[in-house]
């Protein structure tokens, strides 16, 4: 949900914003509500913002100043959007360094503010997945979730059932394998297998499993051979809506938003 600061002067342009815009329906919510650009800078202070609403001409400070004083503060980046009853240029010239994402006539038609607010909406949400991309890719081993180094030890080879379930997982990720078969195979107890499984390795088997399967998805994604769908069924999972949840649960990020990003940052 998009956080909003409403900044305008005028008190009954100010509350008809605040009370008569159907702002839930937006999936936003208003944060707070100043009368001018020294009292909105406070509260970007004091707030986290996603999206200012300012109107240009406030006594005290204007919004202009108020955007240009908000870049010296140390607060997460937001977009903003300028409103004014003047059609002049010279304003929208003014806060086309500040990044200003829109300029708007009052009085403020609401199909028009929701148009910018999904298109400001979707910017950001073009940005998150950039920059979780890029993190991935500054991490020493993009995408090595497991590290059979850590997991084959003397320690966790001490059980053979544990060190037998983990090179299944290792060598049959791809395949429909589950704690219960093995422990079958093995003709032990699910529970005891599972128990000792954990104690060893500090994960569950299907944790580890899902961790190893969503290494292995990176490392498909990243070639750029094959379809989001074909590295889903590839890896072993029977459902491909499933896969993209688990996938950003991993990597902050959805396969789709992965493969568009992934091929610009590896070779800048």
């Amino acid at each position: 949900m998009l956080k909003v600061l409403i900044v305008e002067d005028e008190e009954i342009i100010r509350r008809g914003l605040v009370y008569t815009i159907d702002w839930l329906s937006m999936n936003c919510t208003v944060v707070g509500a100043a009368e001018n650009g020294k009292e909105g800078l406070a509260m970007l202070n004091r707030y986290e913002t996603d999206l200012v609403i300012a109107d240009i001409i406030m006594p005290e400070m204007n919004g202009i100043e108020m955007l240009e004083a908000a870049q010296s503060l140390e607060i997460k980046p937001f977009r903003s959007i300028i409103l004014t009853s003047y059609s002049n240029f010279d304003y929208a010239r003014k806060a086309l360094h500040l990044q200003v994402a829109d300029y708007l006539l009052k009085p403020v038609d609401e199909d028009e503010l929701r148009n910018t607010i999904n298109r400001i909406r979707g910017s950001l949400e073009e940005n998150k997945a950039y920059s979780n991309i890029v993190a991935l890719t500054k991490k020493r081993d993009i995408g090595k979730l497991v590290d059979w180094d850590v997991y084959l030890n003397k320690d966790t080879l001490k059980n053979s059932y544990v060190a037998q379930t983990l090179y299944k997982i290792r060598d049959q990720y791809n395949e429909k394998i589950s704690i219960e078969s093995i422990a079958e195979e093995f003709d032990v107890s699910a529970s005891y297998l599972s128990r000792k499984f954990k104690e060893a390795t500090g994960q569950t088997f299907l944790e580890l499993l899902t961790r190893y399967r969503i290494q292995k998805a990176i490392g498909l994604l990243k070639k750029g051979t094959y379809r989001v769908y074909e590295v889903s069924d590839l890896i072993g999972f029977s459902d491909y809506k499933h896969f993209c949840v688990v996938f950003k649960k991993y990597t902050k990020t959805s396969p789709t938003e992965f493969v568009k990003h992934i091929g610009c940052i590896i070779h800048k």
